[in-house]
């Protein structure tokens, strides 16, 4: 009984192996959950009250709003429950809602006000934009095709896309999107050293954005020999120290597998989603479960899935499933997320990697229709501007991420 007593008041739950996290381990997690208008994490923003860990894995948290009827109130809650989840001895998040008083308004306005005018951001990657990590468990799945074809989509649709090239060693995105230029670093206002300046490609209404070691390198078949601190380095570079400016989404190239770069982003970009792209056959669901895995451990939101070369459509109207089948739905419903499109094998998406003019831009075939379907779908996930109007920093006319982007436009 007394060794019962000592594993609960260590936090350890009934029938599982392993510790259940402390509050304080909780509130760590807490940092980041990001209250998209003030531009901070709820813990530092002084909304997180209370947090109490039963022994049967339920988290019950406090949280204060600025104001009751919060616009933001859904997203919050959704991104405290992603993150806390995360953990798997946890099986239920309670979260307590309430309203800040008066004073802790003020301070909290105060804190918003500071920020934008002094506080430099850990990255320079706009604390707004929504970090998108396209990742897979093995290579060969057409993880870059997607990439650049979802990024393509995104700024078609009108918006500010950057697009990382963290697979350094495997670098392919300058080519599939024709943005072979060498990168140019330029002083800028505010900044003591000179910064990397990312290749622009206008898309209508839209803006590419893309940094590549590709972009640095002699030519397309220079070798990086590079190990796995370097390989972490030029990640934490691309992230310190380019000029992003104003993004929308930034969606990050990863390298196949769960080492060194995976494991040092999740340390500087603790808010990316991991959007996990596998192909139908049944061993490759098994191995892009790792990086679901890789996620979990690194308390990560898998936003979704994407199965790659699903199937192939002859001119008779034939289909033939050349990869399997499945294995994208079996690999969603096995980590709780969702399906975001089954890409079929085309052509033209072969060839649009080849040319730089991604399938996404200039076809109307299934695949490119596919490609905006996601790109939809990933933008009604993202909570739209006009939906935060009346709520946090707007009520006392503090518009902090309106702020840092005048600021950095003016740096510009």
């Amino acid at each position: 009984m007394a060794s019962a007593d000592k594993n609960l008041s260590e936090g350890t739950a009934p029938g599982f192996e392993g510790t259940l996290p402390s509050p304080e381990t909780i509130r760590h997690l807490l940092r980041a959950v990001i209250d998209p208008e003030l531009g901070d994490n709820i813990v530092d923003l002084g909304m997180v009250g209370d947090i109490s860990v039963s022994p049967e894995g339920l988290i019950r948290i406090g949280v204060k709003l600025t104001i009751k009827g919060c616009p933001l109130r859904a997203q919050i809650k959704k991104d405290i429950e992603s993150r806390v989840k995360t953990h798997p001895l946890i099986t239920k998040v309670s979260i307590d809602w309430g309203e800040m008083t008066p004073e802790e308004r003020t301070a909290v306005m105060t804190r918003a006000r500071w920020n934008a005018k002094e506080q430099a951001p850990a990255t320079q990657v706009p604390i707004n934009a929504r970090v998108l990590a396209i990742a897979s468990g093995k290579g060969g799945v057409g993880k870059s095709s997607v990439t650049v074809n979802l990024a393509a989509a995104l700024a078609a649709q009108g918006n500010t896309v950057g697009v990382l090239d963290a697979d350094i060693w495997g670098f392919s995105i300058p080519r599939m999107l024709g943005m072979p230029d060498r990168l140019q670093a330029e002083k800028v206002d505010g900044h003591e050293k000179p910064m990397i300046i990312p290749n622009e490609r206008v898309l209508g209404n839209g803006v590419l954005k893309v940094v590549s070691t590709g972009m640095l390198v002699e030519d397309e078949g220079t070798a990086l020999m590079w190990r796995g601190l370097m390989l972490t380095k030029a990640v934490e570079q691309f992230l310190h120290d380019v000029h992003w400016g104003h993004l929308d989404y930034l969606l990050i190239d990863m390298p196949p597998g769960t080492g060194d770069v995976q494991m040092g982003l999740a340390r500087m970009l603790p808010r990316t989603d991991l959007i996990i792209v596998t192909t139908p056959a049944v061993s490759a669901q098994k191995v892009a479960i790792r990086a679901a895995d890789m996620a979990q451990r690194s308390f990560l939101r898998v936003a979704g899935v994407i199965e790659n070369m699903t199937s192939f459509e002859c001119d008779h109207g034939n289909s033939y499933a050349l990869f399997g089948t499945g294995g994208g739905t079996t690999l969603a419903n096995e980590i709780g997320a969702e399906l975001l499109g089954q890409i079929p094998i085309e052509a033209t998406v072969s060839l649009g990697g080849d040319t730089g003019e991604p399938v996404a831009l200039h076809n109307t075939g299934k695949a490119a229709i596919e490609f905006h379907n996601i790109a939809r779908k990933l933008i009604a996930q993202t909570i739209a501007q006009s939906e935060m109007s009346g709520c946090s920093a707007r009520i006392e006319e503090v518009a902090v991420p309106v702020a840092v982007r005048s600021r950095t436009e003016t740096s510009s």
